[in-house]
């Protein structure tokens, strides 16, 4: 294996949130959820409450969920104790993923009220938001706390070398080690890794959602990932919100591969691949030094053989087409994570999940093997992704 660039250290210090940044957070946080929760007692309590107790009881449960949610965010950063701050964390994060199906499902009943003037159905539909919230919100449960599914793809490359045909990557991404994903899930996750028989693994970013002396005993297993060509990791955003500099240092030192803006030419079986890595598309923001260029990651490379860009944020494709890239790895999305907001990721990326084409650049999008915030997987399934490549005809 041959290096083309130097995995060069870049040495800028993160700062961690100021007490006044988390104030103005949590106080907008705060307003917003009262309004919201308010929004939702008006239109579902009048329904659904059945005297003096009912409402009682439906006022303590939307307070507790008005401020469990905050709490939950903040509680990593103002609890010293990790344990305890795990535990909130736990508690405002199930709170966020039923609260969010509960608002989705009081607007759209209110939409349908509105369209069939059914005030007989009242009370049936106001009972009904928050039995669906409940189902959804365990089914999705179920589904972001099991080992993620293998998802098989072809991608078919034009003039790929007989003996790259066949050869296998394992994509992980948006793992979110953090106050609810700890060691055991990291290991089960490798051992699924190791299994698949790859030739390389590509970790395109959000690895972690804390910093080093938090969480590095956790992504430990990581250093267990074994295939011939090893792993390359790229950073995501999260890793710069928790101290991005740290957290390439600690990746190195389990052995993954980092690649910031630059490339490798890897050898196989006589044939040669080049794989290269960018730095997250919103990295200029903490660090200018550290601007995302697929451009200059392809710096130097050979120009006859397969290029594959690991790039975290789907928005780096039309740059990479423009590099010359072949394929681009992608994570970010999660695929939306649960419905409806898979319906929305359009607005922020040109695709949500899967295989695309730009020009002649494919462009695989993870929905994640992890999960953020709510642990809730609705719609969007987490994944292991084994990608083969193909010989595809030219055209």
């Amino acid at each position: 294996m041959q290096r083309e660039h130097n995995e060069t250290e870049h040495p800028t210090a993160f700062p961690s949130q100021s007490p006044a940044r988390l104030i103005r957070f949590a106080i907008t946080v705060t307003v917003l959820l009262v309004l919201l929760h308010g929004y939702i007692g008006w239109q579902l309590l009048p329904d659904l409450a059945q005297g003096r107790s009912g409402w009682l009881f439906g006022l303590l449960l939307l307070v507790s969920s008005t401020l469990l949610i905050p709490w939950g965010m903040l509680a990593r950063f103002v609890i010293s104790s990790q344990p305890l701050s795990d535990r909130i964390t736990w508690m405002g994060s199930l709170t966020m993923g039923l609260f969010s199906s509960v608002l989705v499902l009081t607007v759209l009943r209110d939409v349908v009220l509105a369209l069939i003037g059914g005030s007989q159905l009242n009370f049936a539909s106001a009972l009904l938001v928050p039995l669906l919230a409940v189902l959804i919100t365990l089914v999705g449960f179920a589904n972001a706390r099991r080992l993620p599914r293998v998802v098989e793809i072809d991608v078919p490359l034009e003039g790929l070398p007989p003996a790259l045909a066949g050869f296998t990557i394992v994509q992980i991404s948006d793992i979110h080690v953090g106050p609810t994903i700890k060691r055991d899930y990291v290991q089960a996750v490798v051992e699924r890794v190791n299994s698949l028989g790859a030739d390389l693994i590509a970790i395109t970013g959000d690895v972690v959602d804390g910093s080093v002396p938090e969480l590095a005993p956790h992504t430990q297993p990581l250093a267990n990932l074994q295939v011939r060509h090893g792993a390359c990791f790229v950073t995501g955003n999260h890793e710069y919100y928790s101290g991005a500099a740290q957290w390439v240092s600690e990746f190195r030192r389990l052995g993954l591969r980092c690649l910031m803006n630059e490339h490798v030419v890897l050898e196989h079986d006589g044939a040669s691949l080049v794989v290269a890595g960018v730095t997250d598309y919103s990295a200029h923001l903490f660090d200018p030094a550290q601007q995302s260029n697929p451009q200059t990651a392809l710096g130097g490379a050979p120009a006859a053989m397969p290029k594959i860009l690991l790039a975290h944020q789907p928005r780096s494709a039309k740059a990479a087409a423009a590099a010359g890239f072949d394929l681009q790895l992608s994570g970010h999305t999660h695929g939306g994570q649960f419905w409806p907001w898979n319906l929305f990721v359009r607005l922020q990326q040109p695709y949500t999940a899967g295989l695309h084409r730009l020009d002649h650049l494919w462009i695989y999008i993870s929905r994640g093997t992890g999960y953020w915030g709510p642990p809730k997987r609705f719609g969007a399934p987490s994944e292991i992704t084994r990608l083969h490549l193909v010989s595809a005809p030219s055209r």
